[in-house]
């Protein structure tokens, strides 16, 4: 294995000391008249000063390493991340907005200069099996592609275990906010290859991101990287440098980043500096280690890497909010699924008692959400568990139960929503 590429010039930030604000939008929804209306602006470019948040008055949230501010209505800060709160996301349109966007690090953000940056494609799956490399510019000057996909963090739900399943998890605890829907601009991953003459028997990538490498109890595990299939990168992959209209923010893979559509987040590694090309099964500690299926429903030994996501819906609603008796609610939410576009969404007001169907409010879409709304009457009084359940164009419907694994990932059952009407 060659030298890693030399990174492009840092300045690594110190969050307290210097953050961006994020760009200004309208006030929040309330929890009970969430609209889906598109109101957002987007993100400032790396290097240019944005517009001050008016995101609510609490100070915003700090989060070791995160360079984009995260006011408290629209984050909750989980360690090195920043998960979203969904039920934020009812003002906003289909996409959403880049300060609003769930930040997923491994350590901390690295604020590089795209003139000094360089892609370093190698490996003996490439023709001579010479390192060949491509700058910012050059990458530019390809034809692009835009692709609107979502990104979803594999442990999205993961709480979701514990507090509604009883079964105890590791990781990160996200609730639902660890997903976002983005336009993302860029090239395609099978251009780049071509160019840069991979081999008829090449079976892996390895795309590794320029963050600084990941330490835990101890243990160095190198920066973060994961194994690719060719198959999968000659399909749907493209190298972004565009996020909703803009150069990519830091906290999202400034200045470069893959994006693997309907695959689990970890996929869509950040930062890219460099991409081994093999002729054999590569793997790393996030395909070994993490980002498989442990636990007595799986093989002796944990199942094969994790690829695909899932499917999931949810209410813009807080948990636990209270709702008015004898007045008209509109509840609004989101669903999404990794196989198929999503056929249908049913809600139940009375936990699932009843059922009936929501109304969507976009065309359902390969790798991408749409948005949902349903009227709803509460007469009485007290708890209530509100409930939605997605079905996708390939027949999968969300069940009572996830299957456990225990580092949580992949949770798609439907989501027991508590709220109370006062």
């Amino acid at each position: 294995m060659p030298n890693s590429p030399a990174p492009a010039r840092r300045s690594v930030l110190k969050v307290l000391a210097a953050v961006p604000a994020v760009s200004a939008l309208g006030g929040l929804a309330t929890a009970t008249t969430a609209t889906a209306a598109s109101a957002h602006a987007p993100a400032s470019a790396p290097g240019h000063a944005p517009a001050r948040t008016t995101a609510g008055s609490a100070a915003p949230l700090a989060a070791p390493g995160i360079v984009k501010a995260l006011p408290a209505p629209y984050f909750t800060v989980r360690g090195t991340n920043a998960e979203a709160r969904f039920d934020s996301f009812g003002d906003t349109g289909h996409l959403t907005p880049v300060d609003r966007f769930f930040v997923r690090n491994h350590t901390t953000t690295p604020v590089l200069d795209a003139a000094d940056w360089r892609l370093t494609l190698w490996g003996d799956g490439l023709h001579g099996r010479s390192p060949v490399h491509f700058t910012y510019g050059q990458l530019r000057d390809l034809p692009s592609v835009t692709r609107t996909a979502l990104i979803e963090c594999a442990g999205n739900g993961r709480s979701l275990y514990t507090s509604q399943q009883g079964e105890p998890v590791t990781g990160t605890s996200w609730t639902l906010g660890a997903v976002g829907a983005a336009r993302w601009r860029g090239v395609r991953l099978a251009d780049v290859l071509r160019r840069a003459g991979i081999a008829r028997d090449a079976v892996d990538l390895q795309p590794r991101g320029l963050d600084d490498p990941y330490v835990s109890g101890g243990i160095d595990y190198g920066r973060v990287r994961r194994p690719l299939p060719v198959a999968k990168a000659f399909d749907d992959v493209i190298l972004a440098y565009e996020m909703n209209g803009e150069p990519l923010p830091y906290d999202h893979g400034y200045p470069v980043r893959l994006v693997v559509p309907s695959w689990v987040g970890i996929a869509s590694v950040k930062w890219l500096g460099d991409i081994e090309v093999s002729t054999r099964p590569l793997t790393s500690p996030w395909s070994t280690d993490w980002y498989r299926l442990f636990g007595d429903a799986h093989p002796a030994g944990g199942s094969a890497p994790i690829s695909r996501q899932t499917l999931k819906s949810a209410y813009q609603l807080p948990f636990g909010a209270t709702l008015e008796a004898g007045r008209v609610h509109r509840l609004t939410g989101r669903a999404w699924s990794a196989h198929a576009p999503v056929r249908t969404v049913e809600v139940s007001t009375d936990g699932g008692a009843h059922w009936r169907r929501a109304h969507l409010h976009d065309t359902p879409r390969r790798d991408g959400w749409v948005r949902w709304s349903a009227p709803w009457l509460p007469r009485a009084t007290g708890p209530v568990t509100l409930l939605s359940r997605t079905t996708d164009a390939a027949g999968n419907t969300q069940p009572d139960r996830a299957v456990h694994n225990t580092q949580g990932y992949l949770f798609n059952a439907i989501v027991r929503h508590p709220v109370t009407v006062a």
